[in-house]
């Protein structure tokens, strides 16, 4: 690239900073690189979608702008994204001070026969949003928070205090936004390679290294890593990948590095997993985050708003909006940020303040009924032990005395009934019974609820207490 083009750009930037200032310059545009000035058109790119996207949203025109008042003959400008740039199945690496980086991490020349294994190092796309310092904290999310805080900040050396960190959750309720903390913070510390993977990545990663018969690079590429960080493990499917996760993870944990995983529910209840895996798994710090409390809600709504003000400084929601809010729109924080999503939009496009009632007819449809509380075998098995003074291992036992078989019976049927487990995971959960077992249990139970008036009341006391 010529010397003046570089220049050039130098001094679109210095505009920028001026005319910005120094906090909305630092936070989507530091990244910014010129790859190219051609026809008119200035090529630059970034290193997420989301910066792509919001650059195009809110500042196009002053980004053409600034280059037009230092080169006239610029007409257009194109944004791309850096991590997204495959050319004839090469990946672009960047030479920096005679090394090679690929997405900021040092490593050795990639070559054409590495692509499968390198299009998976080149990570999942990560949101400039999602860092510690926008993630709000509240009794639900403390001790995750903490945990993925402290894997952020250890050093390369440091003894690795829980591995691999397990965070489980329902959607939207915060293990994406700590997982890409992790990655922007250890990659910013630098001390070691902080790699972010959804699952789907790693599957399509090994898949393309298996088609391109270059296995041996996927996997030394990956086990090259210091901190690997794996998104909604859920989507973990097909029995050789989750072979080659588990070499992987084992792999590893064995040689002090440290593994991060996010899933929509405990190891134990990943059903489609080795198990194998799911040991791994729970061997390791296994948090959870609950729900958002009204409390916490509130909070996180104060800090969208105060974070949407940087950029739309007229925009206000008064307490009281803020407040409905947080008591009706309950399920997750990704329908926090869309009802305050609504009210901007309705507030720019129509030029009128937010009020109450404003608030009530954009977001009736994000008022969803509360759903029931997600009831745990665990939890039907302690309790009802509990109820009928046996022990949890007696409930998992080969026992088969009245006073175990019974309380054993009770607690698969409201496995069935309580949970969306099925037949073979219940009879596994029970002592690795047969599902023909808890079918049986199952039926048996279901005909005396029907002519047993104190057993069909027992079991409606159990319901209500595991509900609650």
């Amino acid at each position: 690239m010529a010397q003046t083009e570089q220049e050039h750009w130098s001094k679109v930037r210095g505009r920028l900073r001026a005319e910005l200032g120094e906090d909305v310059y630092s936070s989507w545009f530091a990244r910014m690189e010129l790859e190219g000035l051609e026809s008119g058109t200035a090529r630059l790119s970034v290193p997420t979608r989301f910066l792509k996207s919001w650059i195009q949203s809110h500042y196009a025109e002053k980004l053409l702008a600034c280059w037009q008042t230092e080169q006239n003959k610029v007409n257009r400008v194109e944004l791309i994204v850096r991590s997204a740039v495959l050319r004839n199945a090469t990946i672009k690496v960047k030479e920096v001070d005679g090394a090679t980086r690929l997405n900021g991490f040092e490593g050795r020349p990639i070559s054409a026969s590495d692509a499968g294994a390198h299009e998976a190092l080149g990570g999942s796309p990560l949101d400039a949003r999602l860092t510690f310092d926008s993630f709000v904290v509240g009794r639900s999310n403390t001790l995750a928070h903490a945990a993925a805080k402290q894997v952020a900040a250890a050093k390369r050396g440091d003894a690795v205090m829980f591995n691999p960190l397990y965070i489980h959750s329902g959607v939207g309720l915060g293990k994406t936004h700590l997982l890409q903390a992790i990655t922007w913070t250890g990659n910013a510390i630098g001390e070691r390679k902080v790699l972010y993977l959804t699952a789907e990545k790693f599957v399509y990663g090994f898949v393309q290294s298996l088609r391109a018969q270059n296995t041996l690079a996927f996997k030394e590429a990956l086990r090259g890593i210091g901190v690997l960080v794996i998104d909604d493990l859920q989507f973990l499917q097909g029995k050789s990948t989750q072979a080659e996760f588990c070499h992987t993870l084992n792999a590893l944990i064995d040689a002090g590095r440290q593994v991060v995983i996010a899933a929509d529910r405990p190891p134990s209840d990943l059903e489609s997993l080795d198990d194998r895996v799911r040991s791994r798994l729970a061997g390791g710090l296994v948090v959870e985050i609950g729900g958002l409390g009204e409390e916490l809600r509130l909070e996180i709504l104060k800090a969208r708003v105060a974070a949407a003000r940087l950029h739309h400084p007229g925009f206000d929601v008064p307490a009281p909006v803020l407040s409905y809010i947080a008591k009706t729109v309950t399920h997750n924080g990704r329908d926090l940020e869309g009802a305050l999503n609504r009210l901007l939009a309705h507030s720019k496009l129509t030029g009128q303040s937010v009020t109450l009632e404003m608030a009530e007819r954009e977001v009736r449809d994000l008022i969803r009924p509360q759903e029931p509380k997600r009831v745990k075998i665990e939890d039907i098995q302690r309790i009802v032990a509990r109820q009928y003074n046996v022990s949890r291992s007696d409930l998992l036992s080969s026992r088969r005395t009245a006073n175990v078989v019974r309380p054993r019976q009770v607690a698969m049927y409201l496995a069935k009934t309580l949970t969306l487990r099925s037949l073979p995971e219940i009879g596994r959960r029970f002592g690795g019974r047969d599902h023909t077992t808890v079918l049986h249990a199952v039926r048996k139970i279901e005909g005396l609820v029907g002519s047993d008036m104190a057993l069909a009341e027992e079991i409606e006391i159990l319901k209500r207490q595991l509900q609650e």
